[in-house]
């Protein structure tokens, strides 16, 4: 029940045209009263039109009439989303005061705009009156639909948030030749039986439910009024704008819907800011088999009849009298259009600071099945958190299972921040241009070496790296478009000495002891597979090196070479000493150089180098791990919200708040 009093709303502003009728429209009128009288004439069955309720002012207006198309200049109302999202956040809805009747008055997009409250026919003449203003084919739709959509129920439905993308189907073999392998041979005598059984325990079901009417828990109760709540919504037409298909938008929502919904359940008649038309089609199966050919006279019932010739509108209107009506509906439809011009009242009552603050009641909260959507303004919250999705593991939303939230204009570039309750684990997400490259980080504590995973932009680092994974004991790092094929990384981690720790020694003076790199690279066309690398292994602790290499097509055991520490010596760090001893290489495939020991000697003194540089790696990924923590806690810590240079108004706030 809407606890606003609309008696009470100060009409004096308003101009002239609001509270009298030009002789134009006294002429729609009269004509739309003749056309009602031949339509109840006609069709004694169907229920009253929706034609010419009173406005604000109390004076009666052709519905057409109050649909002022305006353009407004904000860039997201410019498409028809961008509109229905305005819409449905702006204004507060109002149920009817009757659900299976019309409303006795429609109140013009100017008051609906200043009050930002509506029924659902306020709500779709400004919403077409929008898409109208941007080019779009729309239409105000009177019907009939389901009490959730009458009265905004979507706790039975599933948040847009949540909806899976459509698969892609995968692409069949266009290779007609390819050799079809024959299916599993099955008796056609069991498959009959097995249906058998399916339609008796099918019928013992139906059974069974007819004889105990049990309600199933998170149904709703069947509507008494199914089929007889009134409705409003908007309908798009294909081709302006490149629409490719009708459309409904249910103007509450702001969500596309298809012509064949279920939850639309009959049209009585539509219209836009030029015509009026009446459904003479049967809706007992809903819009499912509506044709919106609106020139098929035999299925839509048009007011004025409309030339193929555009219609030359006078500049000025010709003072008649107003007992003077007009006979020929096309004649009157250009006498119509000097009262049609759009208007600029829209615009005059929308400043920037009432677009981008929409919430009259400081946010918006929509209840959907297992799940609630908070919504706020930007610059509401002094984080940059403009929305909030919280889904929950019953109907009565009382255990949290993930919560989601999104962020604009914050300079550290954060947008996406998903919780999960159960297992605490946070995963921030950020756009391009962060100064460390970042684009996504898990963690479920700041502190470091607690399982952190960070995922950057790889394209835009020098090393090709794009997702880390650090705890204690461990770091993986993952490599895109590397030219030495690298595309894995796994160090294993010891425990840091316990004295050191006891003394209180900082974590950059006791490093914890590297025990092993394992490295992975994809094969290298360029070199022969016993020659490409594709795992080594440093066992820095055993002094132990492992290579092992790519397999040809024809191959099925891969190359491998070991080298070891030789047992009683004493290692050097400028030392290289190479046995057979130490030695165990296994290369089928390789030719007579892979088995000179010159060779494996020259190939221990690269390895050796390189492990040294690896460790020196690891070293500056840990310290840039570090880094990356001491920096998201400071922008935690200090949250910035960017202010574009063209707000002024918000400039200004940003100025008075810093002075």
């Amino acid at each position: 029940v809407s606890d606003f009093d609309w008696s009470s709303i100060d009409t004096s502003h308003l101009p002239s045209s609001y509270k009298t009728n030009s002789w134009q429209e006294k002429e729609l009128l009269q004509l739309a009263d003749h056309f009602v009288q031949q339509y109840t004439h006609l069709c004694p069955d169907r229920k009253p039109l929706f034609i010419h309720p009173v406005n604000e002012c109390g004076v009666q207006k052709f519905v057409s009439t109050t649909v002022r198309p305006t353009l407004l200049p904000y860039p997201d109302l410019y498409y028809w989303s961008g509109c229905a999202s305005f819409v449905c956040d702006y204004l507060i809805m109002e149920p009817l005061k009757c659900p299976i009747t019309p409303p006795s008055s429609l109140y013009s997009p100017t008051t609906i705009l200043k009050y930002q409250r509506g029924n659902c026919f306020d709500f779709t003449v400004l919403l077409c009156s929008l898409l109208i203003g941007a080019g779009y084919d729309a239409y105000c739709v009177h019907g009939y639909a389901t009490l959730e959509m009458c009265s905004l129920d979507q706790t039975q439905e599933l948040c847009p948030r949540l909806r899976k993308p459509p698969e892609v189907p995968e692409e069949e073999d266009p290779n007609k030749y390819k050799v079809k392998y024959p299916l599993e041979p099955q008796s056609k005598f069991e498959l009959q039986q097995k249906a058998k059984k399916e339609e008796e325990s099918e019928s013992a079901q139906e059974e069974e439910r007819d004889e105990e009417v049990v309600m199933e828990v998170g149904k709703p109760k069947r509507d008494p009024l199914h089929g007889l709540r009134v409705h409003a919504w908007v309908l798009v037409l294909s081709g302006k704008r490149k629409v490719p298909e009708n459309f409904f938008i249910n103007p509450f929502t702001g969500n596309h819907h298809s012509t064949t919904d279920e939850c639309f359940l009959g049209i009585e008649s539509i219209w836009n800011h030029r015509n009026y038309w009446v459904n003479m089609q049967d809706c007992r199966n809903g819009c499912k088999d509506l044709s919106f050919d609106l020139s098929d006279s035999i299925s839509w019932e048009i007011m004025f009849s409309e030339s193929n010739e555009p219609s030359q509108l006078p500049a000025e209107s010709p003072k008649k009298d107003t007992d003077d009506m007009v006979s020929d509906p096309s004649n009157a439809l250009e006498q119509w259009g000097p009262c049609m011009e759009p208007s600029i009242c829209l615009t005059s009552l929308l400043p920037t600071a009432e677009y981008e603050n929409p919430f009259s009641r400081g946010k918006k909260v929509i209840l959907y099945d297992k799940a609630k959507l908070e919504k706020w303004a930007a610059y509401a919250n002094g984080d940059g958190l403009v929305e909030r999705l919280t889904v929950y593991a019953d109907s009565d939303c009382t255990e949290e299972l993930e919560v989601r939230e999104w962020f604009k204009h914050r300079e550290d570039l954060l947008y996406m921040r998903e919780v999960n309750k159960q297992t605490q684990l946070i995963t921030d997400h950020f756009r391009p241009g962060h100064p460390l490259l970042l684009k996504a980080h898990s963690y479920t504590s700041l502190e470091p070496e607690t399982g952190h995973t960070v995922e950057f932009y790889h394209t835009a680092r020098v090393d090709g790296l794009w997702k880390r994974f650090e705890n204690a004991t461990e770091m993986t790092e993952y490599f895109v478009g590397r030219e030495d094929f690298l595309h894995m990384r796994h160090v294993e981690f010891g425990e840091r000495d316990k004295k050191m720790d006891k003394a209180g020694v900082t974590a950059d003076a006791n490093p914890r002891p590297i025990v092993q790199i394992k490295e992975y690279f994809h094969r290298n066309p360029e070199k022969p597979a016993d020659e490409d690398i594709e795992e080594r292994i440093f066992m820095v602790i055993d002094d132990i090196i492992q290579l092992t290499y790519h397999l040809e097509l024809h191959d099925t055991i891969a190359s491998k070479v070991v080298f070891c520490r030789v047992i009683g010596r004493e290692k050097r760090e400028d030392e290289i000493f190479l046995s057979r001893e130490n030695t165990v290489k296994y290369q089928p495939w390789s030719s007579e150089k892979h088995k000179n020991m010159l060779h494996l000697y020259d190939l221990l003194w690269e390895l050796r180098a390189e492990q040294k540089d690896l460790k020196q790696q690891v070293r500056d990924s840990e310290a840039e791990m570090l880094n990356i923590l001491m920096v998201r806690e400071d922008e935690e810590a200090n949250i910035k919200l960017s202010v574009s240079m063209y707000s002024a108004a918000k400039r200004g706030q940003q100025h008075e708040a810093t002075v």
